[in-house]
């Protein structure tokens, strides 16, 4: 339920943070010597063809891929139409534009899934009004409205040592409350337990029923707890609280050619192993949850 969709446009980016550190004959080329990673062409269906390679190599039916750069739906839109079974679209928006209900509304009814929410990137509290009209077009079209909170970290930005102007004021996942009660029949998601307000994100989680968390990513947020976690604690208490149905699988996986994260699948498995989940429960994890919430 949650891998990124890093186009051509999002890579770009940085080849124009850093043109004076490139080389002029060939900057992209530059830029991925430099990652040491395999970057996308211009050809986005050719991008979903290389992630559908990956769910065919680890046995995946489909997958969430987010577009990761606000005003790149058509990347992703690109990738949906050719593999429409097998790649499920979000994207990311900063509401804080003046164009961000009509871009919501344009790219759910041209056939994205999900909106994706980072507050602390973009300097937002969820429950600002000004963040309502895009609500109003997610529950209008029966789309998720996915939010990040908590630690943010952009891996690709730390890795070329460009600065994140990130605001942690903006990442409490208690702001999600008021919006979460007033939009009942839309499914907001919290990914990586919260990372690192889990006990805010439990408590949102116990009050408002459609709120669901994601399970992606390493969670190393956990080394900033003042007691020590493991996976199996994390899954326990979110188990505890949101239940089997409202918790849904993701790894994170950003780039190529490291591809889909084996390994936060297996670690996974193995905590939801310890904590004896029935099998029924871990097809709801891992699929079953996601499947219903989109009407898949």
């Amino acid at each position: 339920a949650h891998a990124h969709f890093f186009s051509y446009p999002f890579f770009m980016q940085f080849v124009e943070a850093l043109k004076q550190d490139l080389p002029r004959d060939d900057p992209y080329r530059g830029l991925a010597e430099r990652l040491g990673w395999e970057l996308p062409t211009p050809d986005h269906t050719a991008l979903g063809k290389r992630w559908v390679q990956e769910m065919d190599n680890h046995g995946l039916d489909r997958m969430v891929l987010i577009a990761s750069l606000p005003g790149d739906e058509g990347s992703i839109l690109e990738a949906v139409r050719v593999f429409p079974q097998r790649i499920i679209g979000y994207f990311m928006l900063d509401p804080t534009k003046p164009d961000a209900a009509e871009r919501t509304r344009k790219a759910l009814a041209d056939g994205l899934r999900g909106v994706c929410l980072f507050p602390a990137m973009h300097h937002f509290h969820v429950w600002e009004e000004r963040c309502y009209p895009v609500y109003e077009a997610a529950q209008a079209a029966r789309a998720t409205v996915f939010t990040h909170f908590g630690i943010l970290k952009i891996g690709v930005r730390d890795k070329l040592g460009l600065p994140s102007r990130f605001d942690m004021r903006f990442s409490n996942p208690i702001d999600l409350h008021r919006v979460a009660k007033g939009f009942p029949k839309t499914t907001f998601v919290m990914p990586h337990f919260g990372c690192g307000f889990l006990r805010e994100a439990l408590i949102v989680g116990d009050q408002c029923p459609n709120v669901c968390v994601d399970t992606s990513s390493s969670n190393a947020w956990v080394n900033t707890m003042p007691t020590p976690l493991t996976l199996t604690d994390l899954f326990r208490a979110a188990l505890r609280v949101f239940g089997p149905e409202r918790i849904l699988f993701g790894t994170d996986s950003t780039f190529l050619p490291r591809g889909w994260r084996r390994d936060i699948f297996d670690a996974q498995v193995q905590a939801l192993k310890a904590l004896e989940v029935t099998t029924q429960q871990a097809r709801l994890i891992f699929g079953g949850n996601l499947d219903r919430l989109l009407q898949v």
